[in-house]
């Protein structure tokens, strides 16, 4: 322990506590234990923990004789966090090189990088939105709040030494804290509503909650309570923790407003400072508050792992996945963390940081490789395994060009010739389908006019809660009016994941969004009542039936959605001992799944005379839909097609273009 850190740091027992209350529910929230939907807010404790502690580091140590060593600060933040970062890096390469395909490869060393260099956060980040890989896909998303942590490290000496230079004391370090604070929290307000990936991952709004836990240290270090408020208040902050790692879910807009459940009761918990406390003192709590920091580095590539290996929702696999991840954190707490922190301490601070910058640039070495490398083909996979990588990734080659995104305008791409021949509207599964339209065209010169604008359901006037940048009701409305000046004969095709924007995704780490419906029409649902399925029926049909008034009209029924990735999953299929069988979901699954949208196109078809389009016949056999044909992908993902699906479908759109051509057959002898 460093000089600066003895000043009135007494080791104390309720912060310990307070640290296995975090990891614990954290841990339960991504095992996905029933009671724990909000068991992510054990991130923001951390955070608040973290902001104390170190704000007490830094004035303790200025209070005593007005000199403090940021150097040396940083040097034990790092000895602190890299060893045992840098053992999970090494320990998640080595097991990636056997089990994960070239392009997840390449990932994982991109996140080594971002983690290790602490931007894990900022990338992210940038990952985030429709096209990011599902969470449990990246075995180390857990880093993005290490990363956020750093970052707030490298600041806060930075500014409490400048103002403690400036009028040497606490009060200005006090007011400094407190307008910062303020200035953080309006941010994470004002992010968590209009772009909430920004307001999760990054630092501006995440900053409040590290200098609630300072100013809580301002304010309980000048004020001594007596012990039955003590007593109150402890009570008091942890009912408040309890209440929103219970009660919260993750469709809550975060951090923002909500954050200041958890934040405010840790700042109790902290205040009341109670150091034989039954709720945070006991022995359980001290050992796993001692263990946390290696619970928290060890539980996520676990529970990523169970879903990887397809025993996320089994019990026994749980059970042996929370078992596991509690023996891996005891063992990194003893192996790497407390012989690290005696043999670091032992040696000199230039010695020191030599040793950690030698083993981290020896841990990021391979993930430059492996980058460059791109993802290092070939290595454990058989050619069967090559080829479902190479033809499974086969997509729309003009998606990126023609799909327009949240923020890009909608290119209105011309698949084909020089005539219009069709209209494509939808969203990403539009965008997947289009080209087996193109290929159905009845001649060359005909081409597919491509609608497609992302998580765009085909909904008039529907909109997303807290995303101020949803422009698909803008969208549709042009769309609308448009094709009115189109030539009439010309059919248009509705291709959307409706059941994902109605119903919710039914992947296995987006399962939490079934709960509260994200889009909406007229107000803002907390659950889905039959009240929001009827504004959703109706705003599907009156879409459709608009559009049928100027022109034939199809609608596709749902493409089957298999949960998993289908490549991803037939790869590791493969490497995983068990028959597994291909991938797969029945055709009750399906009908039950996509009801609510199959009464809906029913209804539109009764009303208007849209016409409808049935995957099923084409991608399902025998009660099973499949995810493969002959052992090749017919989906790059779990949802979209890819080429090979495509074709699949051609003869089904072919036949849109025999009827209309027999209908505009019997208008000419009329």
């Amino acid at each position: 322990m460093t000089k600066f850190e003895k000043p009135d740091l007494h080791f104390r027992k309720d912060i310990n506590g307070l640290r296995a209350w975090a990891v614990v529910s954290v841990i339960l929230y991504h095992f996905s234990i029933y009671g724990f939907s909000g068991g992510f807010v054990g991130v923001d404790i951390f955070f608040v923990i973290s902001g104390f502690l170190m704000t007490a580091i830094i004035v303790n140590a200025l209070e005593k004789d007005g000199k403090f060593s940021v150097l040396n600060f940083y040097l034990a933040r790092a000895k602190r966090i890299l060893p045992a970062l840098l053992v999970l890096c090494i320990t998640v390469t080595i097991a990636g090189w056997f089990y994960l395909t070239e392009t997840e490869y390449e990932t994982l060393a991109h996140h080594i990088i971002s983690a290790i260099t602490f931007l894990s956060n900022i990338q992210f980040w940038n990952e985030s939105g429709y096209f990011d890989a599902v969470s449990y896909d990246k075995w180390l998303l857990h880093t993005w709040s290490l990363s956020v942590e750093w970052q707030f490290y490298l600041i806060l000496p930075l500014i409490l030494v400048a103002i403690w230079k400036l009028k040497p004391g606490r009060v200005a370090a006090f007011v400094t804290i407190s307008l910062a604070f303020v200035a953080s929290f309006t941010t994470s307000v004002i992010l968590s509503e209009q772009h909430p990936s920004a307001a999760f991952y990054l630092l501006p709004s995440r900053a409040w909650e590290m200098l609630a836990g300072g100013l809580a240290f301002f304010i309980f270090s000048v004020y001594s309570l007596p012990n039955k408020i003590k007593a109150a208040i402890e009570i008091i902050g942890l009912a408040l923790i309890l209440y929103s790692i219970m009660t919260i879910i993750p469709n809550t807009t975060w951090p923002g407003w909500h954050a200041m459940l958890p934040v405010l009761g840790t700042v109790l918990v902290l205040g009341a400072s109670r150091q034989n406390s039954y709720f945070t003192g006991t022995l359980l709590a001290q050992w796993v508050g001692n263990w946390s920091y290696s619970l928290y580095l060890w539980h996520w590539p676990i529970a990523a792992a169970l879903v990887y290996l397809e025993l996320k929702t089994s019990v026994p696999a749980i059970t042996a996945g929370l078992i596991t991840t509690f023996v891996l954190g005891y063992l990194s707490y003893i192996l790497i963390e407390k012989t690290s922190r005696k043999t670091l301490g032992s040696i000199s601070s230039p010695r020191a940081f030599a040793a950690l910058m030698i083993v981290a640039l020896m841990t990021l070495a391979p993930s430059f490789l492996i980058e460059n490398y791109n993802g290092v083909p070939n290595r454990s996979f058989s050619e069967k395994a090559e080829l479902i990588i190479a033809e499974g990734s086969k997509k729309n080659p003009r998606a990126d060009q023609c799909f327009a995104g949240e923020l890009t305008p909608v290119p209105e791409c011309k698949y084909g010739g020089e005539t219009l021949g069709a209209i494509v509207l939808g969203d990403s599964h539009a965008a997947a389908i289009v080209r087996s339209v193109e290929r159905a065209l009845p001649n060359k010169d005909l081409y597919v006019l491509d609608w497609s604008l992302m998580s765009c359901a085909t909904i008039s006037g529907i909109k997303i809660r807290n995303n101020s940048n949803y422009r698909c009701s803008e969208f549709l409305d042009y769309a609308i009016n448009k094709q009115k000046s189109l030539p009439a004969n010309v059919p248009i095709i509705i291709i959307n994941r409706t059941s994902a924007y109605v119903i919710g995704a039914n992947e296995p780490d987006r399962a939490r969004e079934l709960v509260v419906p994200d889009i909406y029409i007229t107000k803002l649902y907390s659950e889905r009542t039959p009240e929001f399925f009827d504004e959703m029926k109706n705003g599907i049909i009156d879409t459709a039936c608009e559009l049928a008034k100027t022109r034939p009209v199809y609608m596709l029924r749902p493409i089957p959605e298999l949960k998993i990735n289908v490549p991803k999953t037939m790869i590791r299929r493969m490497a995983i001992p068990g028959d597994y069988g291909r991938v797969s979901i029945s055709l009750n699954e399906y009908m039950s799944r996509h009801e609510f949208v199959l009464n809906a196109q029913n209804s539109a078809a009764e009303k208007c005379g849209v016409h409808i389009l049935d995957p099923i016949p084409y991608l399902c056999r025998d009660g099973q839909c499949f995810g493969d044909k002959n052992g090749i992908p017919l989906y790059y993902d779990d949802d979209h097609l890819n080429e090979h699906g495509d074709d699949e479908l051609v003869p089904m759109f072919s036949k849109i273009f025999e009827k209309e051509q027999k209908s505009q057959a019997v208008k000419v002898r009329e």
